[in-house]
């Protein structure tokens, strides 16, 4: 993996400090009595290594949503991004129902069995379900999952209620009958492919979901087999096929790493249930690292420092074993919180700005995390889409609501705007990254950045970060590039922030309505767009080679893209 020096983080110095003060007084610019302007520090010249983008993935637990209205107008913008691929994971593909979404459920109803026994396909939801990504240009992460009724070792009850009585029913226990499995996985790829044909290669392949906690009820052995199985049958269709999990939970939790860890051995060299050999086949692995925000005073603070405590400790697991470091890693679930479809005053962070910073944020350490143990960081899944038949803004933990795109998928369009290679960045507001795995960010912010380069064009993503969602002064900082290509260059800013690319501000001020009129659900929905807003101007000095400066106010839970092109 190339290296990502564009976070080397070092601490405040008062020399720069100084300089700072200097640069923006010249320039007629003076902060507020005692800030003291952040000064991020962007070499131009110095490239670390490919731009390798890893926030392209998506997820829900409810499948049936993607091809709604307003699933498919989404599928759409994720996929208009960027130019790489993006990706999509849903849980609930083989569970048994009507194809009615709801919190936390979805079905296909894809295996049913007459009086007897005998197995009857169908695949009429799921093709709606990959119809609908591969029309939209998304590729699937396909989860295997969940059991069917007829195969349940514990079918009743199996519809769950949530938020009503136990999720866990009996779509989350072992098959039955593993040779009845078999045949369904292979049925199942074997039509995929009939139907979809060569993309089918392009895409990733996993067995189940959280098989550390009730997701399974089964033991960690049965897990293994499952997997076993599941891998040779879709091999069997697509020897190709790039297989992966276990999808466990939290690796910093004894249990759920020494899952992770048992499992790794396993693939490395356990007894395979399916074939007798040595081993299964691991063409990537995945684990799900999530935060803890609290509701503390009157507002929420984030718990980042648990999210990527996770980080931490599902790499250096995966680091422990010399077959495995090299293989892709793909963050099944990583967000700030473990239920996207919960409510409460802990997860307000959802609908405005702090939801868009701390994507940024976890995203640039989640990089610095991969380099520091040298593993193969492939793609982090934001277990986010959106709820039909749900209010507006009703906090639920989703990139859009009735159509209207939250101020987070705009940090993802100024992700996708990225390109080419990494650029050295360095930033004298930015907190050390064993502070953050400590403490999180809960004395001064993270006023932080990373850039890339490509031929004509310069990107710089900054933010300002913090635990604590409470008002406070905008951030004074200087952006000092070094080795400018050239005298005269064009600017654009992007931005995201309390005041811009917000739409849950702009409903607010409508004064909240319940049922938007057709007016204000356009307003609403050209506010949920990225906002272009004017950008300082860059003050280029004569020295050889040139340098420019960027001076510029960032709220907090602000995220900002400045793109120069010569």
């Amino acid at each position: 993996m190339a290296s990502v020096s564009v976070l080397t983080l070092h601490p405040h110095s008062l020399r720069n400090a100084a300089m700072a003060l200097l640069i923006f007084a010249s320039a007629g610019y003076f902060p507020a009595p005692g800030a003291e302007p952040v000064v991020i520090t962007v070499h131009a010249n110095q490239t670390t290594g490919r731009y390798q983008p890893v926030w392209n993935y998506w997820g829900a637990d409810e499948p049936n949503y993607v091809y709604a209205r307003n699933g498919e107008k989404l599928l759409h913008e994720l996929a208009a991004l960027s130019p790489v691929p993006v990706y999509f994971r849903a849980h609930n593909l083989l569970t048994s129902g009507t194809g009615e979404g709801s919190l936390k459920w979805g079905s296909t109803n894809v295996y049913t069995e007459l009086s007897d026994g005998t197995p009857v396909y169908d695949w009429t939801i799921t093709d709606r379900i990959f119809d609908a990504l591969t029309r939209n240009g998304v590729q699937p992460l396909v989860e295997v999952g969940f059991m069917p009724e007829a195969l349940s070792t514990h079918p009743q009850p199996y519809r769950h209620d949530f938020p009503r009585g136990d999720v866990f029913t009996g779509w989350s226990y072992p098959p039955r009958d593993y040779d009845k499995w078999r045949t369904l996985i292979t049925a199942w790829v074997r039509h995929l492919l009939g139907r979809y044909g060569e993309n089918v290669k392009n895409w990733f392949w996993e067995v189940w979901n959280e098989p550390d906690i009730p997701y399974w009820h089964g033991t960690l052995e049965e897990y293994n087999r499952l997997y076993d199985v599941t891998a040779a049958a879709i091999r069997q269709v697509l020897p190709s096929a790039r297989i992966g999990g276990p999808e466990t939970t939290r690796p910093s939790g004894a249990k759920a790493g020494a899952f992770l860890s048992q499992f790794l051995e396993h693939c490395a060299r356990g007894r395979n249930a399916a074939t007798g050999g040595v081993g299964a086949p691991l063409d990537f692995i995945s684990f799900h690292p999530k935060g803890s925000p609290k509701f503390v005073d009157g507002h929420v603070r984030m718990g980042i420092a648990t999210q990527l405590l996770a980080v931490d400790r599902g790499m250096e697991i995966v680091a422990s074993f010399p077959m495995w470091k090299n293989t892709p890693i793909i963050l099944g679930e990583s967000d700030p919180e473990g239920c996207a479809a919960c409510q409460g005053a802990q997860n307000g962070y959802r609908n405005g700005p702090l939801y868009g910073v701390t994507i940024a944020e976890t995203t640039a350490r989640t990089y610095e995390l991969a380099q520091k143990y040298s593993v193969n960081l492939k793609g982090i899944v934001t277990w986010a889409f959106e709820f039909e038949d749900q209010p507006y803004f009703a906090g639920f933990r989703e990139l859009a609501t009735n159509g209207v795109d939250k101020p987070v998928l705009n940090v993802f369009r100024m992700l996708g705007m990225l390109g080419g290679d990494w650029v050295s960045v360095q930033s004298n507001g930015a907190q050390p990254l064993s502070n953050m795995l400590r403490e999180g960010v809960v004395d001064a912010p993270d006023i932080n950045a990373m850039a890339t380069r490509r031929p004509h064009e310069l990107d710089i993503l900054v933010w300002n970060y913090h635990d604590d969602d409470v008002a406070t002064d905008p951030a004074a900082i200087l952006v000092r590039i070094e080795d400018v290509p050239e005298q005269k260059m064009r600017v654009e800013q992007f931005r995201m922030d309390p005041d811009h690319s917000n739409a849950y501000a702009v409903w607010r001020k409508m004064g909240s309505p319940e049922q938007p009129t057709t007016t204000q659900q356009v307003q609403l929905e050209k506010g949920g767009m990225l906002e272009a807003m004017e950008p300082p101007e860059l003050q280029m000095n004569n020295s050889k080679p040139l340098t420019g400066t960027l001076e510029f106010t960032l709220p907090r839970q602000g995220v900002a893209l400045f793109r120069l092109y010569w």
